[in-house]
């Protein structure tokens, strides 16, 4: 996968994303990660990229002659268009199935804003405006580190295990299941039984019991937009039965 980024402070992503599975994926060749600063495009003599809306108000927006160079010149040396994705918080909200459906992406090119806002006309070159959630960041670079992290973590040969990420919270629309490891008794806390004893299929079903628990007890609202099976219902009934 390619992904490119467009932002006044490329140099945010040089920890982040350069540690741990981001980090591996780039090393291994798997991801072809480039960080472009569209401030180098602009035309103006004092290298501003923004200014003052029409109309008035607060604060300045960018303007949409350096985003549209640099990404004309990004577009160009990749020979390739890719989705276009813009920082907004009138964006769409991010989550995990967002992840899975840029995961199948070849190339992918995040546009990071800054000050009060962009210049409408910004919006004309994207396929997508997605926004991290309902607050408000000072630019969209943290957003999109978020967004390339739960991104590249689903591509295939970069996670260790392969049963990892159809396993994590939300993957499946249910929150995960508690999990242990040795000892199994620290300071008087026993791993659960059922854990240890080496039935694989109670093991299972004593996951996704707990999986639709721990969705019940911290996130019941996503259990209204899943289809749950006829033995999840039964599941859940005695769960709920139960308090």
């Amino acid at each position: 996968m390619k992904i490119d980024v467009l932002s006044l402070f490329p140099e945010m992503f040089d920890g982040p994303m350069k540690q741990s599975i981001v980090g591996k994926a780039i090393d291994n060749n798997v991801l072809d990660l480039k960080l472009t600063n569209f401030r180098d495009f602009t035309t103006d003599k004092q290298n501003h990229v923004d200014d003052y809306p029409y109309g008035g108000g607060a604060g300045m927006l960018l303007q949409a002659q350096p985003v549209f160079d640099a990404l004309e010149a990004v577009q160009k040396e990749s020979n390739t268009k890719g989705k276009v994705i813009l920082l907004d918080p009138a964006g769409r909200k991010f989550d995990q199935k967002v992840a899975e459906e840029f995961a199948n992406e070849e190339h992918l090119t995040f546009i990071c804003g800054h000050y009060e806002g962009y210049d409408e006309r910004i919006r004309e070159l994207v396929t997508d405006e997605v926004s991290l959630g309902d607050y408000i960041l000072t630019g969209g670079e943290l957003g999109a580190m978020v967004m390339i992290d739960a991104t590249v973590r689903l591509l295939p040969e970069v996670l260790g295990n392969k049963e990892s990420a159809p396993g994590d919270s939300f993957s499946n629309g249910l929150l995960e299941y508690p999990q242990y490891t040795r000892p199994a008794d620290f300071r008087g806390m026993q791993v659960p039984d059922v854990l240890t004893n080496g039935n694989h299929k109670l093991i299972e079903e004593w996951r996704q019991k707990e999986s639709l628990r721990r969705t019940l007890e911290r996130r019941p609202d996503l259990l209204e937009d899943i289809q749950l099976s006829k033995q999840q219902v039964e599941w859940l009934a005695d769960i709920k039965s139960e308090k």
